[in-house]
């Protein structure tokens, strides 16, 4: 078996991106100024980040078994993501997003399409543990719930890392599965308000220092233009978001998930670490979609370095 730097474990969708500048209604149908297909999710597009900045990558999931699933299965095929042991499901895909990006500021609503199949989540017998545990990090986002905490167990007993996507929030609370995700996690990356949802404290810094104590040993909170703030037992930092002119954020901080763990494996600080990620999204977002924009490693020192860092 080969060894892998990172196992992703979670959602890989296909998104259906659409740029807009008004939303349609019945009386308005209106245009779009752009269109893509590609993939997406949060899991999904971390692999394929970290793979495309040079990290071996393994992606842990399920499909469906018609045209929708092999479009979303070729997406993170050319960027040389292992699929050995993803689970083919006998039924269509349902992993399918219609993503509505505003042309003027990038940012996007999303609409899932329902369908009237069982929802169908990898069992924990379902999984591998020599593939798992072969890999440095295992990166999660909370799908597949029991099978991700058996997972993150696992690569516990190893000796090896967990990283786990706490997604942005509407101020609900988290539910317990992914508080008890959150226990078994040593790199918690989370979107905007996961952390006054998950600890009760609105002061990003008070937050970030109070997840720290459910478990993990890094805790990195990404506020899209403001950044992100990161806090250890040790330090804590703000790294601003670089100038770029978005045309979409879809994806940013999956993206910024892959290559902070690309950072992490070259055993670099956690502020260059930081830096990376950032520079790695600020170029994610500068076309339409969570994956065309990314960009390869030399692309990115080359970006830094036009803003005068060059110390990587």
């Amino acid at each position: 078996m080969a060894t892998l730097d990172i196992v992703g474990l979670g959602l890989s969708t296909l998104d259906v991106l659409m740029r807009l500048k008004d939303m349609p209604t019945w009386e308005r149908p209106g245009a779009l100024s752009d269109f893509a297909l590609e993939g997406g999710g949060p899991v999904g597009t971390a692999c394929v980040a970290a793979a495309r900045l040079g990290a071996r990558v393994g992606f842990v999931g399920t499909a469906g078994n018609d045209l929708v699933a092999e479009l979303k299965l070729r997406s993170l095929q050319q960027d040389g993501i292992d699929l050995s042991r993803l689970v083919v499901r006998q039924q269509p895909e349902t992993q399918l997003i219609m993503v509505y990006v505003h042309e003027e500021t990038g940012e996007r609503a999303f609409g899932t399409v329902r369908r009237a199949l069982p929802y169908a989540p990898l069992q924990i017998e379902e999984l591998d543990r020599d593939y798992i545990t072969s890999a440095e990090y295992l990166h999660l986002d909370g799908t597949h719930p029991e099978a991700a905490l058996q997972a993150a167990r696992w690569m516990h007993e190893a000796g090896k890392q967990v990283c786990l996507d706490g997604s942005k929030t509407s101020g609900r609370p988290i539910s317990p599965q992914m508080a008890a995700l959150v226990a078994e996690t040593d790199i918690l990356i989370c979107g905007s308000g996961f952390g006054r949802s998950a600890t009760g404290q609105a002061d990003l810094w008070a937050a970030g220092e109070a997840m720290l104590a459910l478990g993990p040993r890094i805790v990195v909170q990404t506020e899209g233009a403001d950044g992100s703030y990161t806090v250890t037992a040790t330090e804590r930092f703000h790294i601003p978001a670089f100038d770029v002119p978005v045309v979409d954020t879809t994806g940013a901080g999956d993206v910024f998930h892959g290559a902070y763990l690309v950072g992490l494996l070259r055993g670099w600080d956690l502020h260059t670490v930081a830096l990376f990620a950032t520079a790695v999204s600020a170029l994610k977002c500068c076309k339409l979609g969570g994956r065309s924009g990314i960009p390869t490693f030399d692309e990115v020192l080359a970006f830094l370095r036009q803003r005068g860092i060059d110390n990587l």
